[in-house]
């Protein structure tokens, strides 16, 4: 019979905690960025690109560490907040941070496939009968690019459930207070005796892992017969 002490209920809670924040966090700046790099000619587009796509390419680790520089007592952003009295760094926010950082990439891809695929001819429609570029991104891109918007939103999440490098770096492993499910396995696999403890929240994150699947499967199926 598996069982979880309150240290592994604390880790499912704030896996969980962590990837819902990191989604929400990450939605609207990742459908303005796919909003850019598809409707909006500009100089640079190629190095914005590369740079959204950058952390699919870098060790998470890699990550960690340059967010812990920036956001640190001495970075340029902690600073600012340390002068403000918050702190992030070691906190279950850096954890949300660094999930939102790495799932990025996978978010925009998503989002960017789904308006690459709206019909052209609907936007300059929109245009033509007065609507501005507001207007024809609420009423007309957001609206025929929400199978891509799902997509993106679960990939994110899944991510998130899942990210182990960036976060152990930037919010450390402290249980209770940063620990996530990867941590905590992290923690049980390096102890002895604490294989089966580590089975179980394995068992845990895969099942998290196949309902939000389902649960994208499902939606973008309703959303595919809207059409």
């Amino acid at each position: 019979m598996i069982t979880f002490t309150p240290a592994d209920i604390d880790a499912i809670r704030l896996s969980a905690k962590v990837a819902v924040a990191a989604t929400i966090i990450s939605l609207p700046f990742g459908c303005a960025v796919a909003y850019l790099l598809t409707f909006v000619k500009f100089r640079g587009k190629i190095v914005l690109d590369g740079i959204v796509n950058l952390p699919l390419t870098l060790p998470p680790v890699v990550i960690g560490y340059l967010l812990l520089l920036l956001l640190g007592k001495r970075g340029w952003i902690g600073s600012l907040l340390g002068a403000a009295g918050i702190r992030v760094i070691f906190t279950w926010e850096a954890a949300a941070i660094a999930s939102a950082v790495v799932g990025f990439p996978l978010l925009v891809r998503s989002i960017r496939i789904g308006m690459e695929a709206i019909d052209e001819r609907l936007i300059h429609a929109s245009r033509t009968l007065g609507a501005n570029r507001l207007d024809t991104l609420v009423t007309v891109i957001l609206p025929l690019s929400a199978r891509g918007i799902v997509a993106g939103s679960a990939l994110m999440f899944a991510r998130s459930l899942g990210e182990f490098g960036a976060t152990i770096i930037v919010a450390g492993n402290i249980p209770g207070v940063t620990q996530t499910i990867p941590l905590a396995i992290y923690e049980y696999a390096s102890s002895p005796g604490g294989e089966r403890a580590a089975l179980a929240l394995c068992f845990v994150a895969i099942a998290l892992s196949l309902a939000v699947l389902v649960f994208h499967e499902y939606l973008g199926g309703k959303l595919g017969r809207r059409k």
